[in-house]
């Protein structure tokens, strides 16, 4: 299938930003921005949990329960990420590296099921990792499903409202185009934050 023009920008946008935050995350190199190599320590498991301020939310053991200000563990498996039925929190607590990367790998995967999969799963259904490789294979495995979403796109498609029956946005009201661009705004905003938190994690050590 050709790619229709006016998506080419996007899905070269989401693939540029997934390889940054891949690379960022797992090392050994990453672009700086301008095609140079800059070395990086992949992230470790202590990292991957580390609770910069009290009461973060984060993931957790399923036996622990939830963290302060949470009122459930959101995920399948043996742990869980803090979550809260609505209203949620307000101000919104700040979230650890693991809880932002599992929120990122599941909504990746979530929509590309419920774009091109079975249209059935569900937070429940998602698999919450304890450790940072595994994190990382599952944002990889995620991306590479939503981009095979994208792959399958024509410019009907790209117009359809509603192609994404994504249950927790605006899917169901939207041309799947926006959902695109959606998407591509939520890896880049969480890519950074993620990114500033490595950055932080690091000068700590020093």
């Amino acid at each position: 299938m050709t790619t229709p023009p006016r998506l080419i920008p996007l899905l070269q946008q989401f693939d540029f930003a997934r390889e940054r935050l891949t690379d960022r995350l797992a090392g050994p190199v990453m672009d700086s921005g301008n095609g140079a190599d800059v070395e990086v320590t992949p992230m470790t498991d202590e990292e991957y949990l580390w609770e910069p301020v009290p009461d973060c939310w984060s993931v957790r053991r399923r036996t622990a329960g939830p963290g302060p200000g949470a009122t459930l563990l959101s995920g399948a498996g043996d742990w869980g990420r803090d979550a809260a039925h609505a209203p949620h929190p307000s101000p919104p607590p700040f979230t650890t590296i693991a809880w932002r990367l599992s929120h990122l790998s599941e909504l990746l995967t979530l929509r590309a099921d419920h774009t091109i999969g079975s249209h059935t799963l569900t937070r429940d259904d998602y698999r919450v990792d304890a450790d940072a490789a595994g994190a990382i294979a599952a944002f990889d495995s995620g991306a590479t499903a939503w981009r095979e979403a994208l792959l399958s796109s024509d410019d009907c498609t790209l117009d359809t409202v509603g192609l994404s029956t994504y249950p927790h946005g605006s899917d169901p009201d939207d041309p799947f185009v926006e959902t695109v661009w959606w998407v591509n705004q939520e890896l880049l905003h969480h890519g950074a934050e993620i990114a500033l938190i490595r950055d932080l994690y690091r000068a700590r050590q020093r």
